[in-house]
């Protein structure tokens, strides 16, 4: 099956309760197009039928993002870092639906690194930047959310990037059904952790996001 239509797209969101533009609808299906021909000389990710790419990894990513967009309600910029970012799973798709972050892009394989770039050109995305680095080498400023889809165990993912969180900052997992050994093997004295059910509109898999943050915010460096 091709990739949906926009109007399809603007239904799915407005399930989820998002409001999307008609630009925005239209540059989401751009990026997924984007993504199929990469995809065919790069490999950068398993998912090659069009439909199964929307709803797997666009729809999927989409469902996400009312609960990231809480995270500015105070009217500044929030600050997301996407950690092993493969094609641009969440971060492009949460670029693109929340103009309001910026957002960058962590990926250890250059040539995913590099897609991201070309789609941020592509779908004139200014708020969207992508760096070639293991996050453990990643020298940035502190994000208020850092956040991952299938990068790590939950002890690994915040322990490689708590020097990336801003004081008050948190991070996000999204993941498949609630991932309970992570969880059992996370430090109570040094993370809390909250776990939400995420509903993905026609799909018939269970979905969550896990939130964390430390137990104790960190001061700020010096």
């Amino acid at each position: 099956m091709p990739l949906p239509d926009r109007a399809a797209v603007l239904a799915a969101a407005a399930t989820l309760g998002l409001a999307l533009s008609d630009d925005q609808a239209d540059r989401l299906l751009a990026y997924l197009a984007l993504l199929q021909r990469w995809n065919a000389t790069y490999n950068l990710t398993a998912i090659r039928d069009p439909d199964a790419m929307w709803l797997q990894h666009g729809l999927d990513c989409m469902a996400a993002v009312p609960a990231v967009g809480t995270l500015s309600n105070d009217g500044r910029r929030l600050r997301i870092l996407d950690v092993g970012s493969g094609g641009g799973l969440p971060g492009v798709v949460w670029a693109l639906l929340l103009p309001q972050a910026d957002v960058v892009c962590v990926d250890a394989v250059g040539k995913k690194a590099a897609f991201i770039r070309q789609a941020a050109g592509a779908l004139r995305l200014p708020n969207l930047q992508a760096r070639h680095a293991r996050v453990e080498d990643l020298s940035e400023a502190p994000f208020d959310l850092v956040a991952s889809r299938a990068f790590a165990s939950l002890a690994d993912f915040t322990r490689l990037t708590r020097r990336l969180l801003s004081p008050g900052g948190r991070w996000l997992a999204m993941k498949g059904k609630p991932p309970a050994d992570e969880l059992a093997a996370l430090d109570p004295q040094e993370l809390m952790f909250h776990v939400e059910p995420l509903a993905v509109p026609g799909l018939a898999a269970e979905r969550c996001l896990v939130w964390l943050q430390p137990a104790t915010v960190d001061s700020p460096k010096p």
